[in-house]
């Protein structure tokens, strides 16, 4: 029997055995080139006819976006909008963060869960239900003037939609402040009380102690959050849309898409967006968002929690509550869209009807757009667990040269939003081999392959989660008692982490459902349209008014849908839902 190495020459010796073993080489090597060409490849590809005029190297068509003052303003209101997400997320996730960590108190538990609620709707599907809430004439509104509040007849009614600006952050904000959240619990976490208690024990008051010590520590995990939040919220193209709002970059990038208008200017447009993308997301993981010290990490005494008294458990309740119920609000227009027989100028529907829910899958267009949807998520997700499940098995397993590397590619679609890959698939396939398997013509390929690169880092996430978990020990006394690598592998590790692969793939599944960027894009023919593109045909009809209504049925199914596989993905993995959307 081997010995294990015990002096540091070698371990050095044994790190490089492992490092260039043939087959974790291999597939390492393997997993890079196909990255490349899934994710890389179209994104070059876009980058190359945003600089090229009559296939020669050129800045004419960047100059000509440069010098666009409309197309300059778009940019700038792209920009707005992502840096008032963020903050108004942050300040919402902030607080509920701090009282989930330092406090408790009864039915703290429940509403943790509910505030995860807000992310199994889009506010691609939201946004239907916002008009009918807060515009002028709208249900909140109506419901002023009921009580006297407001007198529609001594002045217009305010527009909360604020022309549609507004309504777009509010809907990011509700949809979004989750991810925030669930960044900067980890981060509490992650934090030594040591610090704070000196720091009060040198007279520092509890504000001062959380500014000066508690937030800089928690920085590498609210910019893993923030950074996610933004990138999102800048290229997010179904909510301006739905809402009516279409002074934005990624709005006017989907039009020009849409009606192949492939000239140079949208991919220099594109080449703007991945630009601000990349860059905040460099600077995000690598400036701002660097790991703590390993002794400010670890946590040298047990963090003090507060038992709330009653007047503190109400305040919680108030604060906790009024968040779930706004976050809800748009969900609950949803419902009652779907099921409305009739509402004009009323606060709730004056008649209802379940004629909307049973048209949806009585209907072939738009029965299909569900089979369809499940279908595309199904194999998306099956990619993803296998070349997911491989990368994590490399990176957390092996020392193998180019591991890192390959955590870096497989984390890389963070930065690279459905918008700009979809617009990358677009250019690939506008000519030549893959010409067949474009938009307009068979994009089902394109459309696994954008849904599989898009969610790969939940996987890769939460395997890895898994293994880092379970000790390399275990393997090692299965080989001895006579279990091969793979044997090893199937009958200790797999097992052990198979609660991790189920929760990601069920996330990965659900998300993929419920795709917005790449679906509008890449799927031109209704034959082959998911749940998304039927919901935005629908919602952008003109013809019969009941079909908001439909699109509105449609949203309930997937937000049914996308409510059972959170639940179980949250029973599943616990606290450590968080890990799968760090950057």
């Amino acid at each position: 029997m081997t010995q294990p190495p015990t002096t540091l020459a070698g371990l050095r010796r044994a790190a490089l055995r492992q490092s260039i073993r043939p087959v974790p080489l291999a597939l390492n090597g393997l997993l890079l080139a196909l990255l490349a060409v899934m994710l890389v490849l179209p994104v070059a590809l876009v980058i190359g006819k945003g600089f090229s005029l009559a296939g020669r190297p050129s800045l004419y068509w960047l100059g000509r976006v440069l010098s666009n003052r409309v197309l300059m303003h778009q940019v700038l209101n792209s920009v707005v909008l992502a840096c008032l997400t963020t903050l108004a997320c942050l300040c919402v996730s902030l607080p509920l963060a701090l009282l989930r960590s330092r406090t408790s108190f009864r039915g703290l538990g429940v509403l943790s869960v509910l505030l995860l609620v807000p992310m199994i709707l889009p506010p691609f599907v939201g946004a239907l239900s916002m008009r009918k809430l807060f515009s002028q004439f709208g249900v909140v509104n109506l419901l002023l003037e009921r009580l006297g509040v407001l007198d529609f007849s001594a002045s217009p009614p305010p527009d909360y939609l604020g022309a549609g600006f507004a309504g777009v952050v509010a809907l990011q904000v509700l949809h979004l402040f989750p991810i925030l959240y669930l960044n900067a619990s980890a981060a509490l976490a992650n934090v030594d009380p040591a610090y704070a208690q000196a720091a009060r024990n040198l007279g520092a008051g509890p504000v001062r102690t959380f500014f000066g010590i508690t937030l800089p520590l928690m920085r590498p995990g609210l910019f893993a959050g923030g950074t996610i939040v933004f990138i999102w919220s800048l290229t997010d193209v179904g909510t301006p849309l739905i809402v009516g709002y279409e002074h934005l970059t990624p709005v006017t990038i989907f039009k020009e898409l849409a009606r192949a208008e492939l000239e140079g200017r949208t991919f220099s447009l594109v080449f703007l967006m991945l630009g601000g993308a990349v860059s905040l997301y460099v600077l995000g993981k690598f400036v701002f968002g660097r790991g703590l010290p390993t002794e400010a990490a670890k946590a040298s005494v047990a963090s003090q929690v507060r038992r709330l008294g009653p007047l503190g458990t109400l305040g919680a309740w108030v604060l906790f509550g009024g968040v779930i119920f706004l976050a809800l609000l748009p969900h609950l227009g949803v419902v009652l869209l779907a099921v409305s027989n009739q509402w004009v100028n009323t606060v709730l529907p004056a008649g209802y009807t379940l004629e909307h829910l049973k048209f949806i899958i009585t209907r072939q267009t738009t029965y299909h757009s569900i089979t369809n949807s499940l279908a595309y998520a199904g194999a998306s997700t099956a990619l993803d667990l296998l070349i997911g499940g491989v990368a994590a098995w490399l990176i957390v397993r092996t020392r193998v040269a180019g591991r890192l590397l390959l955590d870096a590619a497989a984390m890389l679609p963070l930065a690279v939003p459905g918008l700009i890959l979809a617009a990358g698939y677009v250019a690939l396939t506008a000519a030549g081999p893959l010409a067949p398997y474009g938009p307009t013509r068979n994009p089902i390929p394109l459309l696994i392959v954008a849904y599989a690169v898009r969610r790969l880092p939940f996987v890769v996430r939460g395997v890895s989660a898994g293994l880092q978990q379970v000790s390399p020990s275990l393997e090692d006394a299965a080989r001895t008692l006579g279990s091969g690598p793979v044997g090893s592998v199937l009958r200790i590790t797999l097992p052990l982490i198979a609660a991790n692969i189920l929760a990601a793939g069920v996330l990965t599944f659900a998300f993929a459902v419920l795709e917005v960027s790449d679906s509008l894009i890449l799927a031109q023919t209704r034959p082959v349209y998911p749940i998304t593109k039927m919901i935005y045909e629908l919602a952008t009809s003109t013809g019969a008014p009941e079909t908001t209504n439909q699109a509105a049925a449609l949203g309930v199914y997937g937000m049914a849908f996308l409510a059972a596989t959170m639940g179980l993905a949250g029973a599943l993995l616990g606290k450590r839902l968080g890990a799968i959307f760090r950057a």
